[in-house]
């Protein structure tokens, strides 16, 4: 890897409201505007939205398919705007900057060209060598 490496760009698939409330009952989060239409549409949302930490889950699940997950240091995310259903989250990674035992990179959750969630990673070059 090196400053400015993109890693692979990684798509999920639309999310649905099935999938918020399956997300719903395995983490716990039972706010019913992540799964209750008319609540949501109550509150001013205009209906249901995901889970932050799904989105960040996505983020999770990408970086997992570009490095070995026992090199992983440092991993951290900031939401910027919320997510629907229907909407397709591509996730794309870069290495921004590098120390001398890790690559910095960055991660962003998107749904079109809106950044849903943008995310820091830290690498540990040792690990990384050991599996090159």
């Amino acid at each position: 890897m090196h400053i400015g490496y993109q890693f692979q760009t990684f798509e999920k698939e639309e999310v649905t409201h099935s999938q918020l409330v399956k997300y719903a009952g395995a983490s716990g989060d039972f706010n019913p505007i992540h799964t209750v239409v008319p609540f949501a549409e109550q509150v001013g949302l205009g209906g249901v939205i995901a889970h932050g930490m799904l989105i960040m889950g996505f983020i999770g699940q990408a970086i997992g398919t570009w490095i070995p997950l026992q090199s992983l240091a440092k991993f951290s995310v900031r939401f910027q705007t919320i997510t629907r259903p229907e909407e397709r989250i591509s996730v794309t990674g870069v290495v921004i900057d590098e120390t001398e035992d890790r690559w910095v990179c960055e991660a962003l959750a998107q749904s079109g060209d809106e950044v849903k969630a943008k995310a820091q990673f830290e690498v540990k070059k040792i690990v990384l060598n050991e599996f090159n």
